[in-house]
Formats: C-alpha cells, sequence, structure tokens
C-alpha cells in the first residue's frame, strides 16, 4: 500500500499546480475564480435574478452583489429587468462572456484529454472512485468550496 502522508502530499501539490494554474489563466481574461464561478452558472443555468444567484452558489446576497458589479464593470453581465418580477432583475451574460466560458470550455476540453487521455478505463475508474471517495470525506466534514467578493 502507497504512502498515505505521501499521498496527502501529492493532493496538496495537485491542489497547488492547479490553483496557480487557474488563477493565471482566469487573470488573463480579467477574471476571478469567485467571478469565474458566476459565468459558469449563468452559461448553464441561463439568466437568473441576483438572489437565486446568490442561493446556487451559496454566498450572501453582499457577496453575489459585488460580484455581479465587478462582472458588470468589466463587461462580462448585464442587469436586466425580470419580465414578469418588477422588483427583480436579472443578471445575464454579455457577448463578451459567451465567448469567453466558450473558450474555456474548449481549453478544459483539451486538458481533459492531456490529464486523462492515456489513462486505461480501469485506471480511469479507479482514480475517479478515489477521488470520490475524499471529496466525500471533505464533504461529510464540513468543507465547502466558497466564493469571496473579487
Amino acid at each position: 500500500m502507497a504512502d498515505r502522508a505521501g499521498a496527502l502530499d501529492r493532493i496538496l501539490e495537485l491542489v497547488v499546480m492547479l490553483s496557480d494554474d487557474m488563477t493565471r489563466r482566469l487573470a488573463a481574461d480579467g477574471l476571478t475564480t469567485s467571478r469565474s464561478a458566476v459565468l459558469w452558472h449563468l452559461h448553464h443555468n441561463g439568466p437568473v435574478p441576483q438572489r437565486d444567484l446568490a442561493e446556487a452558489l451559496h454566498v450572501t446576497a453582499r457577496t453575489i452583489t459585488g460580484l455581479v458589479d465587478g462582472l458588470e464593470k468589466t463587461g462580462f453581465v448585464t442587469r436586466e429587468p425580470h419580465p414578469t418580477d418588477r422588483r427583480a432583475t436579472l443578471v445575464t451574460l454579455t457577448g463578451k462572456a459567451r465567448k469567453t466560458v466558450d473558450t474555456l470550455e474548449r481549453e478544459q476540453e483539451g486538458f481533459v484529454e492531456l490529464l486523462f487521455g492515456e489513462l486505461t478505463a480501469d485506471r480511469f475508474d479507479c482514480f475517479v472512485a478515489g477521488l470520490d471517495h475524499v471529496l466525500g470525506k471533505l464533504r461529510s466534514a464540513g468543507l465547502h468550496p466558497v466564493l469571496e467578493e473579487q
């Protein structure tokens, strides 16, 4: 059996490498990880009221306001009138955001191939099962991603 402390060291090295790479890549488009999470949610779910966005991303109204303000100032989202609720506005992706997310998705597909393309199906399945186990342990311990106003 492999050394468990060594396995943790590898996970931590992976976290640092992926985090640094993602931070650099997103910064090239003027984004942060928190702002990109908003864009991904809107990309997959369409325009939503700001309060629904905050609930979906598990952040406070204040945090989502800061994130949306920043994205609006940099041309990634707009606030549009809600078609049925006069009190609400919809946070909507701009063309710039759609183009950026499309590019990120294509790059992600290439990264998936780089990381996993040479793994046999059995090794890949074992890897995913191991990740699911580790993530399940972390979630059951109460850990989860936290978005910050950036």
